[in-house]
């Protein structure tokens, strides 16, 4: 059997790694513009470091289906900045991302707000591993990584019930979400989803399980950025007391589904 090179090791810094070309920062700025942000030296450093990071990882490891530079700008960075003046009027400096993924939106969102603090929560080792590595590399104060199941963390004291908010983008379903977040969430904390499309049977479900976890309210801001058409942020805001059963482990949740 022939032997395979052996892979070159994964950048744990962003110096070194390719510059970003042109098109990306021209399409972050003009997106900036249309969302009303400016960001500080230090968080677009971060941002834009993450970015390189995202790019250099995934030739290795499947981070994002989206190889474009301009395209991560748009569909990844600018999608993920989309929350930053919602969770801003609401006072939010504080949240949990649920299933970060590549770190969008958390990271981003985070590194803009600016964040006191923020947990990056991915289950899956190899994801986790690249958020370790992002944050570690761009030096980005108040945010943590944690390589664990949201499940589990809903049932551990220091962040049942204590989360001001839950952001998840192109996680799981509406209702799913709903489960998985509230339980973590204070008492009229929001959950921040991301999603597109016609809604209308994803928020019917939705409203069963939030019902069932206490109640809140939904409602949604939709995005007019120039590429993001029919993208919205959907906010589920809790107001009672979730029972102890949940969440559901994965299985219960897939035998009986909202």
């Amino acid at each position: 059997m022939p032997i395979l090179p052996a892979r070159e090791p994964l950048p744990t810094r962003v110096d070194g790694l390719p510059e970003l070309p042109p098109e990306y920062g021209h399409a972050l700025d003009a997106g900036l513009i249309d969302l009303g942000l400016t960001l500080t030296p230090e968080a677009r450093v971060a941002i834009d470091g993450q970015a390189r990071l995202l790019l250099a990882w995934t030739e290795a490891v499947n981070l994002t289906a989206i190889r474009a530079p301009a395209d991560v700008a748009r569909a990844h960075v600018l999608d993920s900045l989309t929350a930053v003046t919602t969770m801003r009027d609401r006072g939010i400096d504080t949240f949990l991302d649920l299933g970060s993924g590549g770190g969008y939106p958390g990271f981003p969102l985070a590194a803009v707000l600016p964040a006191a603090q923020a947990l990056l929560v991915e289950p899956t080792a190899k994801k986790a591993r690249f958020l370790e590595t992002v944050v570690e590399a761009t030096a980005a104060p108040g945010i943590q990584v944690a390589n664990v199941r949201a499940e589990a963390l809903a049932k551990d004291r220091d962040h049942r019930g204590r989360w001001p908010a839950v952001t998840a983008r192109a996680v799981a379903s509406l209702a799913d979400l709903v489960e998985l977040s509230f339980p973590l969430l204070m008492p009229g904390g929001v959950l921040i989803a991301w999603k597109r499309g016609d809604l209308v049977d994803e928020v019917t479900t939705a409203r069963r399980a939030i019902e069932a976890m206490g109640g809140g309210t939904i409602a949604s801001v939709e995005s007019h950025l120039e590429g993001l058409e029919g993208h919205r942020l959907v906010l589920v805001t809790t107001r009672g007391r979730v029972p102890s059963a949940y969440p559901r482990d994965p299985a219960a949740r897939k035998r009986r589904p909202w």
